[in-house]
C-alpha cells in the first residue's frame, strides 16, 4: 500500500443546515435538527482533511440552501474540467451555480450540463473508468454527455434502493488504477443496492472488490473518502473498516451523523477536486461558454493613460 496521495477538497460548513423538506429516505421534517452539533462535526472532518496532508478549502454557505453542506453534489470534477451540476429537486437548485461560480473564480474549466445529473454524488472517477450511478438523482443521458466532456468510458450503474439514492452513498472508490502496472481500480461497494445488471457490470470490471454488509451500508459507511491509504467513514461501519484493514487500508473514523439527518456523510461533504501537484501548471482562469468573449475582450484592450507605467 503507497502513502495517500495529497488531495484538493472543497466543502462547505454547515451554517445553515436544517430539515426543512423531505427529498430522501433519510430526511425526517419532524426530528429536529442540532446544527451546532452539525457544525462541530462538519469542523473535525474538516481538520481530519487537514491533518492528513489534504487541502480543504471552504465555499461560503447561503442562507435557503440548508443542504449545500453536501459539496460533493455541487459539481462533478475530473481532470480539472467541471461538469456543472442540474438538480433534480428545485429545494437544491441554487447550489449548483453557487459552486459554478467559485471553481470557474478559482481557474476550473466549467461546463455546463443538458441533462440532470448531481455532480460527484453520481459520478467517481477510478483513474481509467468512470463509474456513474443513475435512477433516482441523475439521469442516464447525463453520463454520455460528461463522457463525452471529459473523454473517458463510462461504467453506468442503475440504482435501486432509494436509501442509496446517488452512487457515492453505495460505492466508494479506495483506490485508482494504474494502468501501467496493471493494477486495477480498488473499490468496495454494497451489491443490493445497484439491480442485477449492475451487479453483474460491477463483478466482471472490478472482480477484487469489497463487498460492505448491509449493516455498514445502512449507515452509510461507503459514504466515505479515500486518499489511496487513509479511508474516512463513518465509526459505526465496523466490518468495513475490518475489511478495510485486512486490505492494507488505515479507516478514519469521522462521526457525522448529525448531517446522516440529511442524508450525507464524509463524502456527500467532500467535493474532491484532484490531486495537489507539487508544481502545478498555470491555469487560464476562463469557462468552456465563455472562452470566446474573453479572447475578444483581450483583442479590444488598449494601454491607456491611466494603465502605462509612471517613467
Amino acid at each position: 500500500m503507497t502513502a495517500g496521495e495529497p488531495r484538493h477538497y472543497l466543502m462547505c460548513r454547515p451554517t445553515y443546515f436544517t430539515v426543512d423538506y423531505e427529498i430522501n429516505p433519510w430526511m425526517d421534517r419532524s426530528q429536529p435538527v442540532d446544527t451546532r452539533r452539525a457544525i462541530n462535526q462538519w469542523e473535525h472532518l474538516r481538520d481530519t482533511f487537514r491533518d492528513l496532508g489534504h487541502t480543504a478549502d471552504v465555499i461560503d454557505a447561503l442562507p435557503d440552501l440548508p443542504d449545500m453542506v453536501f459539496a460533493a453534489n455541487g459539481a462533478a470534477v475530473i481532470d480539472g474540467l467541471v461538469y456543472a451540476a442540474r438538480f433534480r429537486h428545485p429545494e437544491r437548485a441554487g447550489e449548483a451555480p453557487a459552486y459554478l461560480r467559485w471553481l470557474a473564480a478559482h481557474g476550473y474549466r466549467t461546463a455546463p450540463a443538458t441533462h440532470i445529473n448531481e455532480g460527484q454524488g453520481d459520478f467517481l472517477d477510478t483513474g481509467s473508468t468512470i463509474v456513474a450511478g443513475y435512477g433516482f438523482r441523475t439521469e442516464h443521458a447525463a453520463h454520455t454527455e460528461a463522457g463525452a466532456l471529459w473523454g473517458r468510458p463510462v461504467l453506468s450503474l442503475e440504482l435501486v434502493d432509494p436509501r442509496f439514492y446517488h452512487l457515492d452513498t453505495a460505492l466508494t472508490v479506495l483506490a485508482p488504477a494504474d494502468p501501467a502496472n496493471g493494477r486495477n481500480a480498488d473499490l468496495a461497494y454494497y451489491p443490493a443496492a445497484f439491480s442485477d445488471v449492475a451487479q453483474r457490470l460491477l463483478a466482471h470490471a472490478f472482480p477484487d472488490a469489497i463487498r460492505a454488509t448491509p449493516a455498514d451500508a445502512g449507515v452509510l459507511g461507503l459514504n466515505a473518502v479515500s486518499d489511496g491509504r487513509h479511508v474516512v467513514l463513518s465509526p459505526q461501519a465496523t466490518r468495513l473498516a475490518d475489511a478495510l484493514r485486512e486490505r492494507g487500508y488505515e479507516p478514519v473514523p469521522v462521526d457525522t451523523s448529525e448531517l446522516l439527518r440529511g442524508g450525507g456523510g464524509a463524502k456527500c461533504c467532500t467535493l474532491d477536486l484532484g490531486k495537489i501537484l507539487v508544481n502545478p501548471p498555470r491555469t487560464a482562469r476562463w469557462s468552456v461558454e465563455s472562452e470566446g468573449d474573453s479572447r475578444r475582450k483581450r483583442r479590444r484592450r488598449r494601454p491607456t493613460a491611466r494603465s502605462r507605467p509612471v517613467p
